[in-house]
């Protein structure tokens, strides 16, 4: 039986106070972070590798269903504002279309051919990277696209929640976050999903950071769409340069970026 199909160390949930719900939740949760340190190796072996791969022009595609494919999904969108990235870069697909992110789309996830159908409205090549993410490991939409993506000479990685799993036999690289059972018995939405959505992060974040995408510790690249970010990038101006608050929203603005301000500036002295 998968790990993650296996039953609940608790029971009687719905005999728990509030409190004990709360609490056993939280006691199951600080797991997760264990079982993602012990992927660090093949996380870094997949960036290392994708840093090239996209300098390259190669993208990066996240391929899932379900609570999996919302969750590359949601990776994916907030790379171009958060890092100035441009759209599809990194891209994430799930079972069903963009209808499924709302709602479920029946048997979607059963379509063995489904995944590489929708990869190759991408006109994918032999540059892109595929990254199926499965808390099972036995998506046949995700299984099918590795697979055929290995047949095309793509790169492939997984990000599964159980070991020894069919999808983590297609991949070159196999990250396997193995948090146990679920508090809810099956419900991989709980301690599953949030490990797949801490090893995205670290795979994005660090990826971003060595594409140069970061300067310091700051997001000199993020679009300026709400208010918000104007103003931290105007914070992050007078970090840098001691200009006071006012010049330093008007070069923002006029410029776009925070890395164009502080690029313009440095050209101005020189």
């Amino acid at each position: 039986m998968k790990i993650t199909e296996s039953t609940s160390l608790y029971d009687n949930l719905d005999q728990m106070s509030v409190n004990e719900i709360l609490t056993n939740i939280n006691n199951e949760d600080a797991k997760i972070h264990v079982a993602v340190k012990s992927q660090i190796p093949k996380i870094e072996q997949l960036v290392s590798m994708l840093v090239d791969r996209i300098k390259r022009g190669g993208r990066l595609f996240y391929l899932g269903a379900g609570t999996s494919g919302r969750l590359g999904i949601l990776d994916a969108s907030e790379i171009p504002p958060t890092y100035g990235m441009p759209h599809g870069v990194v891209v994430g697909l799930i079972a069903g279309g963009d209808k499924a992110i709302r709602k479920a789309v029946e048997a979607a996830e059963d379509n063995i051919h489904g995944g590489w159908n929708d990869l190759k409205k991408f006109n994918v090549n032999q540059k892109d990277t595929i990254v199926g993410i499965a808390a099972s490991g036995g998506t046949p939409y995700v299984i099918g696209a590795l697979k055929d993506a290995n047949a095309n000479g793509l790169l492939t990685a997984c990000i599964t929640c159980n070991p020894d799993t069919d999808i983590a036999k297609e991949a070159d690289i196999a990250i396997e976050a193995i948090v146990g059972p679920e508090f809810v018995t099956g419900s991989t939405r709980m301690k599953a999903g949030t490990a797949q959505k801490m090893v995205l992060n670290m795979i994005t974040t660090a990826l971003m950071i060595k594409l140069g995408r970061i300067k310091g510790n700051k997001m000199v690249d993020m679009q300026l769409t709400n208010k918000k970010l104007v103003e931290r990038g105007s914070k992050m101006i007078m970090d840098e340069t001691g200009l006071e608050y006012e010049e330093a929203k008007r070069l923002l603005l006029l410029h776009g970026s925070v890395r164009a301000v502080l690029d313009n500036l440095k050209s101005n002295a020189s």
